[in-house]
């Protein structure tokens, strides 16, 4: 007898979603959707707001990743100013910005990979859901749940003392930054405290990177099994091919590494990605205009991001990243679970990088903002922890906002997402006469290696209807109405 499978919520994640699975008689999985079940209307509401508000408004979308679209609303209002974009601030300014950035990269990295990710690596799959969670990894490897924590805490220290505080700051504004780094905050990140510092996050990161290795090798036919399929990669790059998680071109490759986006000036975003609405979900599914709706969807974030660029421009991060290419002999990475392996090679990649900042004079500079001429449009991208983020202003005579488009990371995953629930969901389930919670658990974890953040995601375009619609057993429709 047909059947429907509800998994709800969907547990360790950023925001409420829940995945539907309808099976046939023969108990084969039929259909996989994965519903964003929240909405918010931020595109709507900052309208009619002066354009310098926004890079404190929007960052209210979220609490795990504020910086992000902090510092996306400020990019895109950087061209708005005449500061142009990326390059065209003050070196203070940019640098002051990219530490901020940074810091989020690491502390969400971690956050993820210690609070959500690893409880299924490091208790199993099929553990007891009641220990299957942070907690029971504190309780069974205490060492590493403490230096999950206090990775989190260096992150949002470095975002306190470059945005004014660790949660909602306000240290980015139009055309640059609005305070420099004191010699007190930069000691106090690079040597004051023997357990919180730099080179002690360094070490943390380059270790937690042994330990998905590690747990790689023992676990390969499982690991590279769970969900495998080809798609194309999006992300930003710099100029020279690095990767460069603040500022860049975008480039998109496909399954096979061929570059299907050549180096874009991302003010053009709009002439190459367009999206997709449907009616299950408030989240749009955006796809690449010249290769259609069926082919050109594309992953973001970590993975991505790895098969995108030619290298990593710190040493320790660079030589994972070797290691991370000879795997597929230097071809795009499509392994689901990989993107675990990614995320902590950028984890590594942000522990280098706020050394080097930290170390670097300009950020005790003076010069922090930058103005020109004033336009009424920009476009602001930059890599959140999640992948790449888009902000898109329009501005009237007033100074006021006409036009707010967000495309963030976890919508631009959204077509990769039901892949990998239909994938594991096929592979799990098919044929089963008993759905078990650890088969409901992996199509969880595929979902949870993206680290979707689902609040962010959300928006509906126009208005909101009432869809009401009655099924059989078989999914035929009984009955529908629409308001």
């Amino acid at each position: 007898m047909a059947q429907k499978v509800t998994i709800e919520p969907v547990t360790r994640v950023e925001g409420h979603g829940k995945v539907t699975i309808q099976l046939d008689d023969n108990n084969n999985v039929e259909q996989t959707r994965l519903h964003i079940v929240e909405f918010r209307g931020f595109e709507r509401f900052v309208q009619g707001r002066p354009y310098w508000e926004a890079p404190v408004l929007v960052q209210r979308l979220c609490g795990i990743c504020p910086v992000s679209h902090h510092l996306a609303a400020a990019k895109a209002l950087d061209v708005i100013v005449g500061a142009g974009t990326g390059e065209g601030l003050s070196p203070t300014g940019e640098k002051m910005r990219r530490l901020m950035h940074y810091g989020q990269m690491f502390q969400s990295h971690a956050l993820h990979f210690f609070h959500l990710s690893s409880p299924d690596f490091l208790l199993g799959y099929d553990a007891d859901p009641a220990i299957r969670n942070v907690i029971g990894v504190a309780l069974k490897f205490p060492e590493l749940a403490t230096q999950g924590v206090l990775m989190r805490k260096f992150g949002q220290e470095v975002i306190a003392v470059t945005a004014g505080k660790k949660i909602h700051g306000t240290g980015a504004i139009p055309g640059g930054i609005n305070k420099n780094l004191t010699i007190k905050e930069r000691d106090a990140l690079l040597k004051d405290d023997p357990t919180l510092n730099a080179d002690q996050m360094i070490q943390w990161a380059y270790d937690a990177v042994q330990l998905f290795k590690d747990y790689y090798m023992k676990n390969r036919e499982f690991v590279d099994s769970f969900a495998f399929f080809p798609s194309n990669h999006l992300s930003l790059v710099r100029k020279d091919g690095a990767m460069d998680l603040y500022h860049g071109v975008m480039r998109a490759v496909d399954a096979q590494g061929n570059k299907i986006l050549d180096d874009v000036d991302y003010q053009d975003y709009y002439k190459h990605i367009e999206e997709e609405v449907k009616n299950w979900s408030y989240m749009k599914f955006p796809y690449m205009k010249h290769i259609g709706k069926e082919k050109g969807w594309y992953r973001v974030g970590p993975l991505a991001r790895l098969n995108t660029a030619d290298f990593i421009p710190t040493p320790k991060a660079q030589e994972e990243f070797e290691a991370f290419k000879a795997h597929t002999n230097g071809k795009p990475n499509n392994y689901c679970l990989h993107t675990h392996w990614a995320r902590l090679i950028e984890l590594l990649h942000s522990a280098e990088v706020i050394k080097d900042l930290l170390e670097d004079p300009d950020l005790q500079k003076d010069d922090l903002v930058v103005k020109g001429e004033k336009t009424n449009e920009g476009v602001g991208l930059i890599e959140a922890p999640r992948g790449t983020l888009f902000h898109h202003y329009k501005i009237n005579e007033n100074d006021q906002i006409t036009m707010a488009n967000l495309i963030v990371s976890t919508t631009n995953n959204n077509e990769p997402m039901n892949q990998s629930v239909n994938f594991v969901a096929k592979n799990m389930m098919n044929g089963q006469k008993e759905i078990t919670e650890p088969m409901k658990n992996a199509v969880e974890i595929a979902i949870r290696a993206y680290d979707p953040c689902l609040s962010c995601a959300t928006h509906a375009l126009g208005k909101m209807p009432l869809d009401i619609k009655l099924t059989d057993s078989k999914g035929n429709t009984i009955d529908h109405y629409r308001s």
